[in-house]
């Protein structure tokens, strides 16, 4: 195994020298990939109603090709679910990643074979590749990557055969052999459909591992690792996995869950790494061991443009190429793939803290904030609030859902449902502190809570440990592809969530 985990290790840090030249020439990196997309989708049916062929600079492009989001991408996208071909994209598709949207509308984004490889497989190649690099004595290799993913399905229109799911069903479903050989748990396990059937045998099997990583979304990890902790009688994940290595993280804050994972690894000296591995492609990682920020990957088959915040929501909004932003500004990602989606809005917001090499943070979804009171309380706001909290009161959190709650006709307040894995010791401080922690990092919060003339100070509602399991199983939304909605303008799901205890 020594001599697998040297040569693996070798061949995954060759990588690094391309990722430093996209680094180095971002902006002509970002040029080369517009001009193969164009070139690409050019006899498409898109690319034909749009003149791609007369299409020769940023400019032509952003004049000839209107902005998309799913609604008006969806038509084009059922043809090609019902088999039709060369409608978004060259190549023919039969994948299509299932959303983790948070209603019962899903979305099928088409997942083409250049995607896969060029995209989502080159983003997990060097996740590795940069754990490596940062780690030179390494021994990943002589292990197993627990991959925690998701399920997926065939669908048949007429002879015409194709399959949706979680993009991570699709990446494993699709693995190389030799990659086979360093995932756990096996393929029929880690692809079953029934979420709670899933966790059992996955923890049963990779019990019994050498697991050297993990991947997978925190708030589902957490369950998995502490079914496993209970099956194995133990207090810490090292003991079952000593050599233990790094735990690959993404699809939701990581905040929340931070002392949590501490506490199970025992502050074990196990490596954390951001991923932004979006449904639509592979967006970041983050390449610094110390620093959250994660760098922004310029070569897989994703042309990025940036819409400033306070254009979102405009008919005609301004759009940025890389080479105009600024660090400054937070901004909606707009991405054009090598699977068809041409000029997409991605719903996800973002700022950039370093323009050499170009380095982000996530800020939140363009939908995922509440103003109902004229209070724009972001979900990087909510999230710096709970962590203030959460350390003043020695508490942890499993999972948290906001939403407004009307008292009268002029007021009202912020309703959060905290599911709690250690409880604060003083609930009434917890409030003060949260509500404290929002006035001094978001003003129009702060203005909207002066003397409690718009919002009263928050309610929040301490709730029995599974209630959101329950409410997530209750919609048929169990597994790792969905998420608890953060922050919501109306009290839909909180009162779906609170008839449940």
């Amino acid at each position: 195994m020594a001599l697998i985990n040297s040569i693996a290790s070798w061949f995954m840090k060759k990588r690094m020298h391309q990722i430093e030249l996209f680094m180095k020439y971002p902006q002509d990196v970002q040029d080369e990939w517009q001009r193969k997309l164009i070139k690409a989708g050019r006899d498409t049916e898109f690319g034909k109603k749009h003149h791609f062929s007369s299409i020769n600079s940023y400019q032509n492009f952003k004049e000839q090709v209107p902005l998309q989001d799913y609604e008006t991408l969806k038509p084009f996208v059922e043809r090609v679910r019902r088999g039709e071909q060369n409608i978004l994209w060259n190549s023919d598709i039969k994948w299509f990643a299932k959303s983790s949207g948070t209603t019962d509308k899903s979305k099928f984004l088409p997942v083409s074979k250049e995607s896969l490889d060029g995209c989502h497989y080159k983003g997990g190649r060097d996740m590795v590749t940069l754990h490596c690099v940062n780690n030179p004595d390494t021994e990943l290799f002589t292990g197993k990557n627990l991959a925690l993913g998701g399920s997926h399905q065939t669908q048949y229109t007429g002879s015409y055969e194709s399959y949706h799911g979680d993009v991570s069903a699709i990446v494993i479903q699709n693995l190389p052999v030799w990659a086979e050989y360093f995932r756990a748990p096996d393929l029929e396990i880690a692809l079953l459909e029934n979420w709670d059937e899933k966790l059992d045998k996955m923890a049963r099997a990779t019990m019994q591992e050498n697991v050297t990583s993990m991947a997978g979304v925190p708030s589902w990890m957490l369950v998995l690792t502490r079914r496993i902790l209970q099956y194995k009688n133990a207090t810490s994940i090292k003991e079952i996995w000593p050599n233990l290595e790094v735990y690959f993280h993404g699809g939701v804050s990581f905040t929340p869950y931070q002392n949590q994972f501490k506490k199970l690894f025992a502050d074990s000296g196990v490596k954390y790494m951001q991923v932004y591995n979006a449904s639509e492609g592979f967006i970041g990682l983050q390449d610094q061991p110390n620093s959250e920020e994660m760098l922004l990957m310029l070569d897989y088959g994703i042309f990025y443009e940036f819409i400033p915040q306070q254009e979102i929501n405009k008919v005609n909004p301004k759009v940025y190429h890389i080479a105009e932003v600024d660090t400054q500004t937070v901004y909606e990602v707009v991405i054009t793939t090598n699977a068809g989606l041409w000029r997409y809005c991605l719903g996800d917001t973002i700022q950039f803290t370093s323009l050499s090499p170009y380095r982000f943070i996530i800020t939140g979804r363009t939908k995922h904030y509440i103003n109902v009171f004229g209070e724009e309380l972001m979900i990087h706001n909510a999230e710096q609030a709970l962590k203030v909290a959460c350390e003043k009161t020695h508490a942890q959190i499993n999972e948290y859902t906001v939403s407004p709650l009307f008292t009268d006709e002029n007021q009202g307040k912020h309703q959060w449902l905290i599911e709690f894995e250690k409880e604060p010791n003083n609930l009434d401080f917890f409030t003060e502190v949260l509500d404290k922690t929002l006035k001094q990092i978001n003003s129009d919060y702060e203005a909207k809570r002066y003397n409690n003339y718009v919002i009263k100070l928050p309610e929040i509602k301490n709730l029995p440990k599974g209630t959101f399991y329950k409410w997530l199983s209750s919609k048929n939304k169990l597994g790792g592809q969905y998420k608890v909605p953060r922050l919501q303008n109306n009290s839909t799901i909180a009162n779906e969530i609170l008839t449940l205890i």
